[in-house]
């Protein structure tokens, strides 16, 4: 019962972070989506790396939070971004529990709707605050992936994944409407 607890509570986070623009939206999914997939770990045997992932998601969480005061959430235009994230709960519930078998179904439902959320989040967005955020609960669902092998890989991806979570929030980010970020912007499209 735990275990789908932090489920849920992974996929909130991450369509918190689907549907937030500004950085304290975005800090809490990520904290959010840490905690469930720190559980997941824990409940899995790995209490070494439920402490990586805390510890890595959490830190990035409060460097997210620590650079920005807009939280973001639901802004004007977000009504696709609200259905991805409930057609993907759903379509992971289904694949979790029904096409798949095991005992790791919470696991694997966190895992695919939180790669595909996040990638699909990377992919449609510009704000390099946004990309940063998602690649880091990316690393934190690439890391929980190996869990769901019937051999335990230890806790080495849990300490990658938190360590990819904290390291990549710590990657200087330049603002959209920065002079500099335009320019390179611009010549990536073929502006001028």
């Amino acid at each position: 019962m735990i275990e789908a607890a932090a489920a849920f509570l992974a996929w909130l986070g991450a369509g918190l972070v689907v549907l937030a623009d500004g950085r304290r939206g975005l800090a809490l999914g990520l904290a959010l989506l840490t905690t469930g997939f720190a559980v997941l770990a824990w409940a899995g045997g790995q209490p070494a790396g439920a402490v990586a992932v805390a510890g890595g998601g959490l830190i990035g969480s409060v460097r997210c939070w620590r650079s920005g005061s807009a939280w973001g959430l639901m802004p004007a235009g977000s009504t696709p971004r609200l259905v991805l994230c409930v057609a993907a709960a759903l379509v992971g519930l289904w694949v979790a529990a029904s096409v798949t078998t095991g005992a790791a179904a919470p696991l694997r439902f966190a895992v695919l709707v939180v790669l595909g959320l996040m990638g699909s989040r990377v992919l449609a967005s510009r704000e390099t605050a946004i990309v940063l955020t998602s690649i880091a609960a990316f690393s934190l669902a690439l890391a929980a992936a190996p869990g769901l092998a019937s051999t335990s890989p230890g806790p080495a991806p849990d300490l990658i994944g938190g360590l990819i979570a904290v390291g990549v929030m710590f990657v200087p980010a330049r603002d959209a409407r920065d002079p500099r970020a335009q320019g390179a912007i611009k010549g990536r499209v073929g502006g001028g």
